[in-house]
């Protein structure tokens, strides 16, 4: 375990120089910024991983920039971050390392932990994965009947599910389009119950995804869907139609699952990191080993870049260290992803889970409650559809919305002058969010004087821009490991464990109780609060 004392950020030399220039500098703007410098594109422009960020756009200057630097040093976020590379155990709550960057290191790699060569072990599975994946693509594993596999559900929840739906829906142009893959991860009855009623149970493959193989959700849809398959086909044909991502051969094998088709990984590995371990199985069956591979190998381009970089160079530092004073200086507490793809609508609900459930705490390594402000909100939606729903609040509204939009420059699907427009819009919202508009401009256009106030926009809204080239899987794969970094690098800085998630373990551990009652159809638990037993009543009144 590490035992290393945590720094408090706000006790730090450089956290109060950064309180300084937030106050000296609160009345420049971004408009400012750009003005004075013209060359401040360039100079704030990263590259790594094929992922260009602009951050040109966000409301620091070089002097701000090089605090955020001093406050790493001095919060010791290199050390804690060669650490992790390294495999001790940083996830000091649980006495766990925290590894999903051995998840994407190539074959010729070493590294050990607690006296095993882990790569070999990372590899192993990926190589069963491959093997079962291409059995199934290519027709050499069938369902009981001897039918050829069109339809893979994969049932999960949390990291289990959002990272392989989001994946699959975000590598829409490098799927085999002969198999087609569902997400099941809600447990209201209507999420799986619409999944099923469009399938074949002969032609239908379940990947069930849980660690323990106990998760609650997961496991009751799984139930429902082996009950489903036995009712069409036998109880023989479970192990021809089901798969498990788990650790736990004995629940597995109970469940009726060959454990030969049981595909693991590791305690260091939070389900929020896991899609590109086992948890990607579903994704591997849709784009092919060679795919997923080429997915890996952009999580290694930015690992590599993050560990290896020099501090002023390195974009996942400069990322996390630009959130931290967004949220901590300029007091902003959301962050809006605002990807122009299609592709990447799935994106946003991905990053809410890495973001909000990693640095989501308010209470140090050490124990000690904090006494600042820790992860921002996230959330957002794909443009141009958000333009027409709540881009108003981030323009005029009273709340100050940090945005963070993706630009992918080529698209594979050329209709016309369609992705020039895209593309158009998402330089202009970056542009307006940023500069505003002033009265003497809304008035130069020959605005009324009446209108003038309403069209005015305040600007200074920080923004982040990331354009790739296109949208394949190494690139999917860079952009995932940006946001991890990202995250890491604040959650150092706070001094906060980003890889437990105990605030999830107590509404579950609440549920089980109001769940016993209900199934007995009383509300007299005596350890619930009367709210709670009156919705309880509500409900068995209702049901």
């Amino acid at each position: 375990m590490t035992n290393d004392a945590v720094v408090d950020p706000s006790g730090t030399q450089a956290w109060k120089e950064l309180q300084e220039i937030a106050v000296s500098t609160a009345n420049i703007s971004i408009r400012d910024l750009l003005t004075i410098d013209p060359s401040r594109p360039s100079a704030m422009t990263y590259v790594a991983g094929g992922i260009h960020a602009d951050f040109s756009r966000q409301r620091l200057s070089p002097t701000t920039l090089s605090r955020l630097l001093e406050l790493a040093r001095q919060t010791g976020v290199l050390t804690l971050r060669d650490k992790m590379f390294a495999g001790e155990h940083i996830n000091s709550t649980e006495n766990r390392s925290v590894l999903h960057t051995a998840l994407r290191l190539p074959r010729d790699a070493t590294l050990v932990v607690d006296g095993v060569n882990i790569v070999e072990e990372v590899h192993q599975v990926l190589d069963r994965m491959g093997d079962f994946s291409n059995a199934v693509r290519s027709g050499a594993w069938v369902g009981a009947t001897g039918k050829k596999i069109t339809d893979v559900v994969n049932i999960g929840i949390g990291g289990s599910d959002l990272g392989p739906a989001m994946a699959y829906l975000a590598l829409e142009d490098f799927r085999d389009r002969s198999i087609s893959c569902h997400f099941v991860s809600n447990v209201d009855p209507s999420d799986v119950a619409v999944v099923l009623e469009r399938l074949n149970p002969e032609t239908t493959l379940f990947v069930i995804a849980s660690k323990t193989f106990t998760t609650l959700e997961t496991m009751t849809n799984a139930g429902d869907a082996r009950r489903w398959l036995v009712d069409a086909l036998g109880e023989a044909a479970v192990e021809k139609h089901f798969v498990a991502l788990s650790t736990n051969a004995q629940a597995v094998s109970e469940f009726g699952i060959d454990t030969h088709h049981m595909y693991g990984f590791w305690d260091w590995v939070g389900g929020r990191y896991s899609v590109d371990s086992a948890i990607g199985l579903s994704t591997m069956i849709a784009v092919g080993p060679a795919n997923f591979g080429a997915m890996l190998s952009g999580f290694h381009a930015i690992d590599q870049h993050f560990s290896h970089a020099a501090p002023h160079e390195n974009l996942p530092l400069m990322m996390g260290l630009i959130a931290v004073w967004n949220r901590n200086f300029l007091k902003i507490p959301t962050t809006a992803v605002l990807p122009y793809s299609q592709y990447l609508s799935r994106f946003p609900a991905y990053l809410q889970q890495l973001t909000m459930e990693s640095n989501g705490k308010s209470v140090r390594r050490d124990g000690e409650a904090v006494s600042y402000d820790t992860g921002a909100i996230f959330w957002g939606e794909p443009g141009t559809n958000g333009q027409h729903s709540f881009y108003q609040l981030l323009h005029q509204g009273t709340s100050t919305v940090a945005a963070d939009v993706i630009v992918v420059a080529k698209t594979a699907h050329a209709i016309g002058q369609q992705q020039d427009m895209l593309v158009a819009n998402a330089l202009a919202q970056a542009a307006v969010l940023a500069l505003g508009r002033t009265e003497m401009e809304v008035a130069a256009d020959g605005t009324s004087a009446t209108l003038v106030p309403h069209k005015v926009m305040p600007g200074n809204r920080p923004v982040s821009l990331f354009m790739v080239e296109q949208l394949d899987p190494f690139t999917l794969g860079a952009l995932i490991a940006l946001y991890e970094h990202a995250v890491f690098v604040q959650g150092a800085i706070w001094g906060i464990d980003s890889f437990d998630q105990w605030g999830v373990e107590l509404g579950k551990k609440v549920a089980l109780g109001i769940l016993a009652d209900l199934t007995k159809g009383t509300a007299q638990n005596p350890s619930l609060d009367a709210a709670s037993l009156a919705d309880m009543n509500t409900y068995l009144t209702l049901r």
